[in-house]
């Protein structure tokens, strides 16, 4: 947990949320209908998809993820994929203002219960009990690679510090999945290796790698690019 020790996740969770809410509440039809980086996503999918996950973030925080489950796999729905586009499924005909809504209160209300909770409550999730602090880093890079998947504007004053803290759990992920990566990193950039071959990457390549968003033109060895993906 040291690499995450200088940055506060509930505030992260915060700033991310606000930036896709001043986005969102700025798109126009046009803007809605835009395709996303997520494939066969539109910007309103990727709401729906937010607004969706609200219910797993829900039961983590009421300990209720295995009736959840149960209640999914008696809808037909099983695995994190089908989670996912079937939450957007559910929300395609509903009005976007209607989704907007419901994803501002339910997201309001989790990292408000998150931050009341504090850093080593522990939450019940698919993968047993984990600390609100560390599941929140895994909420603020998903939010923040969303924010990006749509184009969610990026301060010059705040873009460093936000890189800064997406390497540190971009770091942390791998560690904690214990990927068979080597990584070492300077003041400038990151070294990694696996199976013979390494590379060099920038701070955002560094990033866009480990919430798997480098696309098909990359330079890096593939094998470079799956080491790395470990936040999506």
């Amino acid at each position: 947990m040291e690499l995450l020790n200088s940055f506060d996740p509930f505030d992260i969770f915060d700033a991310e949320a606000a930036r896709l809410d001043r986005f969102f509440a700025g798109l126009d039809e046009a803007g809605w209908a835009r395709p996303s980086r997520c494939a066969g996503w539109s910007v309103r999918d990727l709401l729906g998809h937010l607004a969706g996950e609200e219910l797993y973030n829900h039961a983590c925080l009421d300990g209720t993820v295995e009736d959840l489950l149960t209640r999914l796999a008696r809808a037909g729905v099983s695995g994190y994929n089908d989670f996912n586009e079937w939450s957007v499924r559910q929300r395609r005909d509903r009005p976007v203002e209607e989704v907007l809504a419901e994803w501002r209160e339910l997201n309001g209300e989790t990292r408000r219960h998150m931050r009341e909770l504090g850093p080593d409550a522990l939450l019940d999730t698919m993968a047993g009990p984990y600390p609100a602090g560390k599941q929140a880093f895994h909420y603020d890079s998903e939010y923040a690679t969303h924010a990006d998947d749509v184009g969610a504007p990026v301060s010059e004053e705040e873009a460093d510090g936000r890189t800064a803290w997406r390497v540190a759990v971009g770091r942390f992920a791998l560690v904690e999945q214990e990927a068979k990566v080597q990584v070492e990193q300077t003041a400038e950039q990151i070294w990694a290796a696996v199976d013979g071959v390494n590379a060099t990457l920038s701070y955002p390549e560094f990033v866009e790698a480990t919430v798997g968003r480098l696309g098909p033109d990359t330079r890096l060895d593939p094998r470079i690019v799956a080491a790395l993906r470990c936040l999506a």
